[in-house]
């Protein structure tokens, strides 16, 4: 199956300088690398690339597990292990990535991942198209004291849905 261009969005003669450049050393947004926390850069937010995606990087210290089996319906989820062993869920299967392996997820796919590992692993989360998860990242580990009715109104507006 063929696919055309996306919609044209620019639509000057010249180009313009409007490129973003994030340095590796720059620290996470959220966590800290190499104190045994879990890290999160924010490389690509939705703000900055005008609602085309989403780009992170998740650093996951030793037997940090990891979400439950979900799907989303708004938005596809993609998986590039960096370093170190992830275990991903397809929907189907678990299987141990590792670097330079890659999932890709659609729109209403199961999925899941963790690092059940003793060591640390390092992956980028790609998400099309770009819905604001900094929110969702910064906030879901506030919801041990929430209410069923408040995490489900919290996942359904950050399309995440669970299954058992």
């Amino acid at each position: 199956m063929s696919y055309p261009y996306p919609e044209q969005k620019y639509w000057a003669e010249d180009g313009e300088v409007s490129a973003i450049f994030r340095p590796a050393a720059t620290p996470p947004n959220l966590g800290e690398s190499g104190t045994g926390d879990n890290a999160t850069h924010y490389l690509a937010t939705t703000a900055t690339t005008r609602g085309e995606f989403g780009l992170y990087r998740v650093e996951m210290k030793p037997r940090a597990g990891g979400p439950k089996t979900h799907f989303h319906r708004r938005i596809s989820e993609s998986f590039y292990i960096l370093d170190g062993t992830v275990r991903l869920f397809d929907g189907a299967q678990w299987v141990d990535a590792r670097k330079g392996d890659f999932l890709h997820v659609p729109q209403g796919g199961l999925h899941a991942f963790r690092n059940d590992s003793d060591a640390p692993a390092d992956m980028l989360l790609l998400f099309t198209p770009g819905a604001p998860r900094e929110e969702y990242f910064e906030q879901v580990s506030h919801l041990a004291d929430a209410s069923e009715e408040e995490r489900a109104a919290f996942f359904d507006k950050h399309d995440s849905y669970f299954v058992e």
